[in-house]
């Protein structure tokens, strides 16, 4: 409390300058999670340079065996390649699932560091007293992580795709699945500033730091689990029939396959979306993503004003 009041009051004489003095005190007073978020990206950029250099031998390990072999050629990739494959798939789905998962953490820091503790120590208050409005004090506080948040996860996703090299779904995964799909695309900041929003709406809805994190960790996991549930959904799939036999390539997100036998010839129907469908549905995500982080934004400012004089 004895540092947000230093880096909230103005010396005596000055007049304090804005929202510009606001940034610094976001800064300043959340500067743990500034320098932690700074380490992370680094680290993150570091392995991922790894990777892309990596990558073509990664390749070379991720190839079937030669059936028969030929005299002179390996039946299989060396095993000094398949090594390498396991390293780099292994290195590629870590990070692409903590990319997925960012909103989790984002959302309980927001709920309980961001907002709720300080509304719950009395420090928010003590700011509202020292010429910074609730609403001055409260876009301070979103906008500057936002950047944050936006900047550093998107940098992060344009890095994975780079380090990605020619999406073999072999290393990488196939495009449709969930920590692939969310990793790869802008749904990623998208589920950041979203998971933002959540946590500081439920910060001020509870003034409590404990149960401010809770509350937004949990609506960022069930935010995370409906988009799953219904994204197949979020754009028209297309249909194929044929009859004896209908083989999909690996790259369709295969949804519905019906088959029925009429006077000896077998019916197929298949419902799927094509890769081709990747960029339309992550559009949609994330503008629901962006539609909810605002619907949640403009709560929050309700809200606080309907608590403060």
């Amino acid at each position: 409390m004895t540092t947000a009041l230093a880096a909230t009051t103005a010396p005596a004489g000055r007049t304090p300058r804005g929202p510009r003095g606001l940034v610094w005190t976001v800064l300043r007073v959340h500067r743990t999670a500034l320098v932690f978020w700074a380490l992370a990206l680094l680290a993150t950029t570091a392995v991922l340079i790894w990777m892309y250099v990596i990558g073509d031998e990664a390749r070379k390990g991720n190839v079937p065996c030669m059936t028969p072999a030929r005299d002179g050629f390996p039946g299989c990739a060396s095993i000094e390649s398949i090594t390498v494959d396991d390293v780099y798939a292994g290195w590629i789905e870590t990070i692409t699932s903590a990319l997925t998962y960012t909103i989790l953490p984002v959302a309980a820091w927001a709920g309980g560091a961001l907002v709720g503790r300080e509304l719950e120590s009395g420090t928010a208050r003590l700011a509202w007293t020292q010429s910074v409005t609730p609403t001055r004090w409260l876009a301070a506080k979103l906008a500057v992580p936002a950047v944050l948040l936006a900047t550093g996860t998107g940098g992060l996703v344009l890095l994975n795709n780079w380090a990605r090299g020619d999406g073999d779904p072999g290393l990488v995964g196939d495009w449709y699945n969930a920590d692939a799909f969310i990793g790869t695309g802008p749904t990623a900041v998208g589920y950041a500033l979203a998971g933002l929003a959540l946590g500081a709406l439920a910060g001020l809805l509870l003034r409590r730091a404990l149960a401010g994190a809770g509350v937004g960790f949990l609506a960022a996991l069930v935010l995370c689990g409906v988009l799953e549930r219904f994204r197949e959904d979020l754009w028209p799939a297309l249909t194929r029939t044929a009859t004896g036999r209908l083989d999909m390539p690996r790259s369709a997100l295969v949804m519905t396959r019906d088959e029925t036998t009429t006077d000896g010839v077998r019916h197929i129907r298949v419902t799927y979306h094509p890769e081709s469908h990747y960029w339309p549905i992550q559009y949609v995500e994330t503008g629901i993503l962006l539609a909810v982080a605002a619907a949640a934004t403009l709560a929050a400012f309700w809200l606080l004003r309907r608590r403060t004089p």
